[in-house]
């Protein structure tokens, strides 16, 4: 084997070479990134050089202005990143060990499945291992993958994206998602029916911001039926507000009605009489291919998958939730 393909089994890689190149992809400028590693900018220039030499590949292109990477060195950026994450994952879990907690678990989900099947799931995990510390965090489907590319999440339940490196990631198919248009219980238009979007174009909106898919599926409705876009709008993804705004104002969301099930059981919120039909993709569970997982990540993908028996497959669950149950328990012991 040459010297430039053993490089990594030689040991030619360092701590400092891995932390340099993420901050050379932060700052994109080589006196920057050394500052932010501690050294000085001709050590920083040395050490870069030698990676490049040992890989045989130019990791960033040197501008006047500044570095940006190759697509060599975005591929081992991203790698350094994971390295780096793992290793400060690896530090919690000694610390949460330390402290009497027997690992943890770090998962990343959309809004829907965060209402329901994450909360169940957790619930699920905290029955059989209580003192499993589990950090949640609710996003977009791109940013919750990327930090799972990134080693900084578990687990994703989430929508497979195209512009992710699809090969790095296993994805399991969950459920879809259907959605209605949501308004307070007295909303003059709640008790209507044969409503249309030409009913509503006019209303007041709390719409999911620009760029994601649900706003550019809501667009699409409204521009295929010539109707323009709604003028009057308030643009947020979290759900506290939206549902608070739809309680005091006379605002119409578009949700699932999952989501807010409790407000429509209290009789704050309904669902108006209007056949959306708007369903987004797939979402499901995603992790990382071949990244090994810690005890307390296999055990919330357990529940997660338990969870998802329950709720997505309900015909499933009275014969096989025994046994789904015993088998992730005996994984985990």
């Amino acid at each position: 084997m040459s010297s430039k393909s053993d490089w990594l089994r030689r040991g030619r890689i360092k701590t400092r070479q891995i932390v340099l190149l993420v901050h050379l992809d932060e700052h994109r400028s080589v006196l920057r990134a050394a500052q932010a590693a501690n050294m000085t900018q001709p050590a920083a220039s040395k050490m870069l050089g030698g990676l490049e030499s040992a890989l045989g590949v130019a990791l960033f292109e040197r501008h006047a202005r500044g570095v940006v990477p190759t697509w060599y060195g975005e591929i081992l950026v991203r790698h350094a990143r994971a390295v780096l994450a793992d290793m400060s994952r690896a530090q919690e879990e000694i610390t949460a060990l330390k402290r009497g907690l027997s690992g943890q678990a770090a998962i990343g989900a959309v809004a829907n499945p965060a209402t329901n099947l994450v909360p169940l799931a957790i619930g699920l995990l905290k029955q059989d291992r209580p003192q499993i510390l589990v950090k949640v965090e609710v996003d977009t489907s791109d940013v919750l993958i990327r930090k799972v590319l990134d080693g900084k999440l578990d687990i994703a339940v989430a929508r497979f994206v195209g512009s992710v490196p699809a090969d790095d990631l296993d994805f399991e198919a969950l459920a879809e998602e259907s959605h209605s248009v949501i308004s307070r219980a007295g909303h003059r238009l709640a008790g209507r029916r044969r409503l249309g979007l030409k009913d509503l174009v006019h209303e007041a909106w709390i719409m999911p911001p620009v760029g994601g898919a649900l706003r550019d599926r809501l667009n699409a409705m409204f521009a295929q039926q010539g109707l323009g876009f709604p003028r009057n709008v308030v643009e947020t993804a979290s759900l506290p507000v939206i549902t608070s705004l739809l309680q005091t104002t006379q605002m119409l969301a578009v949700l699932q009605e999952e989501m807010v099930r409790p407000y429509r059981k209290a009789g704050l919120l309904t669902a108006l009489s209007l056949n959306l039909d708007l369903r987004m993709d797939l979402f499901g569970i995603i992790t990382r291919r071949e990244r090994p997982m810690s005890p307390g990540g296999i055990a919330m993908l357990n529940a997660l998958r338990l969870a998802a028996t329950r709720l997505y497959r309900p015909s499933q669950h009275q014969d096989s939730v025994k046994n789904k149950r015993s088998l992730a328990l005996k994984s985990n012991r």
